[in-house]
């Protein structure tokens, strides 16, 4: 049993290092659903779906919808969504800085909220996607320049001593990544980028690319019990979701996979949960299906995943007193009065007793009352598509730093989750009244 934990851990290690960016991993989702059997659609086409197949689509590269239609006539959605992306520094589009004709920066801004002085002193790299213009044609391709090409320095502690007591970080002078040493023919980024691509430097007409941790992924601990890894808010939930609804045998739902770009800044774009992306591909399979969208919604459930914090153990007293969860005890239900995060009475009832049909402990998570936390994709996405949604992560220590810290048993046991998730057949009597099959 135990070594099922790890090798799901590893699993995991592997994704979030083959998934640097929003963009790597779409494209490690893509590998996986391909590898199935599921067929991509394009947005721009016109969909003609079969019974019993499986489907994907994606939009900005960052953002992924995979769903399977059943062989029999549905009469509900199962839905998990999680999100891509991860708190990190952008690229600027004139990003050579010189530094008194000694050195060359990159001028970066920060992507999501990330603790700051996480990234110091570490191996990094870029990331994203770089598009290509030749004869009118434009062609967006993904890159990740995989060895270390930058780094960002701290000051010594003998020119700032005030560093250890509550030093204040400013991301335009303190967290500028240094490249390279100025010299007269140098190496430029575009140079290092068209080499990497086998393209011509003028061939380069626009790019999103991120300053990425390089430090790889460990498990560790007296009995191998935690593992850590950049990036494992929210890959951790992405990945487990995305195993657990490929694992999953045929339900009488059309089982959904979703995983949005840009939860980190708000969700607020074309390819983020507060877009139409979900809802207007849930119109065409209905289409499709020739069934009714408001019918199958109100028969319906989501699992919005991402990751949840565990309670630290240098400071116990920032959880709430009860409702605190640790690592490795189990899948994470999340509640908040305010509705930051969506669970109510009815889902968390639903979905605890699908984990206990899989065996799968159950741990509940509030913010502490006096400490507003952070919210999530599901609120923004349920907007536009209501239907019964429960919030769920995975306890993890250092959210949202460039190294985070997690339980090994916990990979597996959000697997198991998610497979009896997508395996489950839920119908809705009427409003207040529901069973589970």
């Amino acid at each position: 049993m135990y070594q099922k934990k790890v090798d799901a851990t590893s699993e995991l290690l592997r994704f979030i290092e083959n998934s640097p960016t929003a963009f790597h991993a779409v494209d490690s989702a893509v590998e996986k659903l391909e590898a199935k059997g599921f067929v991509r659609l394009q947005e721009a086409d016109e969909w003609s779906l079969k019974a019993g197949c499986g489907y994907y689509v994606t939009r900005n590269q960052s953002s992924i919808l995979a769903f399977r239609i059943p062989k029999e006539a549905p009469k509900h959605f199962l839905i998990a969504a999680s999100h891509t992306d991860s708190p990190m520094f952008k690229l600027k589009k004139n990003y050579e800085l010189s530094v008194a004709n000694t050195y060359v920066r990159l001028n970066t801004e920060v992507y999501g909220g990330t603790i700051l002085s996480s990234w110091f002193d570490r191996p990094l790299s870029l990331a994203g996607r770089v598009i290509l213009a030749k004869e009118g044609n434009f062609l967006a391709k993904t890159v990740k320049i995989d060895r270390d090409l930058l780094l960002i320095p701290n000051v010594a502690i003998h020119m700032n001593r005030t560093v250890n007591s509550g030093y204040a970080y400013n991301p335009a002078v303190d967290l500028v990544p240094l490249f390279a040493e100025q010299r007269e023919g140098g190496n430029t980024l575009a140079k290092l980028l068209a080499e990497e691509l086998s393209c011509r430097e003028e061939e380069i007409a626009g790019m999103d690319l991120y300053v990425i941790s390089r430090t790889p992924g460990t498990v560790w601990g007296a009995n191998r019990e935690f593992f850590s890894a950049p990036r494992i808010d929210n890959l951790m939930c992405a990945y487990g979701t995305l195993e657990g609804f490929c694992n999953a045998s045929s339900a009488a739902a059309v089982t959904v996979y979703y995983a949005a770009d840009n939860e980190e800044t708000g969700s607020a774009t074309k390819q983020g949960a507060g877009s139409v992306f979900l809802s207007d591909t849930l119109d065409r399979i209905c289409e499709s299906l020739g069934t009714d969208k408001r019918c199958m919604l109100a028969s319906s459930m989501m699992v919005s995943a991402d990751n949840g914090h565990a309670k630290h153990p240098n400071h116990p007293e920032l959880s709430d007193s009860t409702n605190f969860p640790r690592m490795n005890g189990g899948v994470v239900i999340k509640s908040n009065a305010a509705q930051k995060y969506t669970t109510d009475g009815i889902s968390s009832a639903l979905f605890a007793e699908i984990c206990r049909r899989a065996k799968v402990p159950v741990q509940y998570y509030a913010n502490r009352s006096d400490m507003p936390g952070g919210s999530t994709l599901g609120s923004i996405s349920n907007t536009l598509v209501p239907l019964i949604t429960v919030d769920i992560g995975m306890a993890q220590l250092a959210m949202h730093s460039s190294y985070e810290t997690a339980g090994v048993m916990d990979v597996a046991y959000l697997i198991d989750a998610m497979t009896s998730f997508y395996q489950s057949d839920i119908t809705v009597h009427g409003d207040g009244s529901y069973s589970l099959n």
